[in-house]
């Protein structure tokens, strides 16, 4: 049996893993993580590459790995400090390449894919003091597991855009290497600044968003790393409260563009490629292989297609997250909302018993505030998951 399965290989899962055998005595032959993707991070590396993504919106010092200096010497190391990028206010950030470069060189380095079980997740039964984790590659008995799940693949789409071949969500279904004449990019945040952008150096683009389009440079203040600042604002309501959830949405610059990005969108509206405009869509429709969008304005729009930039479905009503809370009795808040124990991230059963089962990411906004789904979301979370994983660990038997 394993001491702990982290579940899911993206951001969270991978940092995770290294704080775990760093700062515990757990072994690594006693701790997977299951994913269903052929490697590690596989899932971020695609969604990057769709939206054309080019650098990130967090700092040098957040990253996959535990050093937090870590980036920046490996880009010094290979004369690589130029993508390092210059944010005003704020501390540099890494160009995409070098976070993944940074990112494989960690994974590399911790020979971590060895510990990486290719397999989805289907349920999680409790027998006895183990936990047994049905995958699509057999049964797992683990002593305790972390769920470090995104948002599985799960995206917001209107319903107008049911049932049309044209229209396609940027992480679902498009194609970034296919070229047209025009296209229609739906949303109004960073995903689709980014991708309009980049587009229109080579079709004709417009961005279609409900709202006037906002600047931030980054997804909350950073106070919010701070857990002081975390404890003192969101902690002092009750775990699953409502007021919880509406703190994190609050403190959430969520449908905002960072101001380097916001000039490059201006610059390609100024050579032309480009067209913002704020609506609503209330309807489209198929007309001759062309998308015709109607508008609350009651005017149109048409182009040879329509890409959605309009974010993920709520992780907490992932049905996977339905599964396992139903399942093993587990305590769920306003909207669905995980009660966690704020020391330890341990997911609360509804009869007050004990749980083996710990949360990381999007699913531990309410206890890491509202940058937990963020890099440095991981870290914070980190911090409090090490020391009740380790301390679940059986103890060694005596040798003979």
């Amino acid at each position: 049996m394993l001491e702990c399965v982290i579940v899911g290989g993206g951001i969270h899962g991978t940092y995770l893993v290294q704080r775990l055998l760093e700062d515990t005595d757990l072994e690594r032959e006693e701790i997977r993580i299951v994913d269903p993707n052929d490697r590690l991070l596989a899932s971020f590396r695609r969604k990057a590459q769709a939206c054309e993504m080019d650098a990130m919106r967090s700092t040098f010092v957040h990253h996959v790995g535990t050093e937090p200096f870590g980036l920046e010497s490996f880009a010094e190391a290979r004369g690589r400090e130029d993508e390092l990028l210059p944010t005003p206010g704020y501390p540099r950030r890494p160009s995409l390449s070098l976070f993944l470069d940074y990112a494989e060189y960690v994974v590399d380095g911790r020979d971590l894919e060895s510990l990486h079980r290719q397999a989805a997740v289907e349920t999680i039964e409790e027998r006895g003091d183990e936990l047994v984790l049905e995958t699509t590659d057999g049964s797992i008995h683990s002593r305790s597991c972390v769920l470090a799940i995104g948002h599985g693949g799960r995206y917001r789409t209107p319903d107008w855009a049911d049932g049309i071949d044209a229209i396609s969500h940027v992480w679902d279904g498009f194609d970034p290497d296919v070229s047209v004449d025009e296209t229609v990019v739906v949303g109004g945040g960073v995903t689709a600044a980014q991708l309009a952008t980049c587009l229109a150096g080579r079709e004709s683009v417009t961005l279609l968003s409900r709202h006037e389009l906002e600047e931030a440079t980054i997804e909350a203040d950073p106070r919010w790393i701070n857990w002081n600042h975390v404890e003192r604002h969101l902690h002092r309501h009750p775990p699953g409260a409502r007021a919880r959830v509406e703190t994190v949405r609050e403190a959430r610059n969520d449908a905002t563009i960072p101001p380097t990005l916001f000039d490059s969108l201006e610059e390609a509206v100024e050579d032309g490629g480009l067209t913002v405009r704020t609506d609503e869509i209330r309807s489209a429709r198929a007309v001759d292989d062309r998308v015709r969008l109607l508008l609350a304005d009651d005017g149109c729009l048409s182009a040879d297609r329509v890409v959605l930039a309009t974010g993920f479905a709520p992780v907490f009503e992932h049905p996977f997250v339905d599964r396992v809370a139903a399942e093993l009795g587990l305590e769920r808040g306003y909207r669905g909302m995980p009660v966690l124990d704020d020391e330890t991230l341990a997911w609360q059963r509804t009869d007050g018993g004990r749980s083996s089962v710990f949360v990381t990411g999007a699913l531990a906004a309410g206890t890491v505030g509202p940058l937990a789904g963020n890099v440095a979301g991981a870290r914070r979370a980190a911090d409090r998951l090490a020391a009740p994983i380790a301390a679940d660990k059986r103890p060694s038997l005596p040798a003979d």
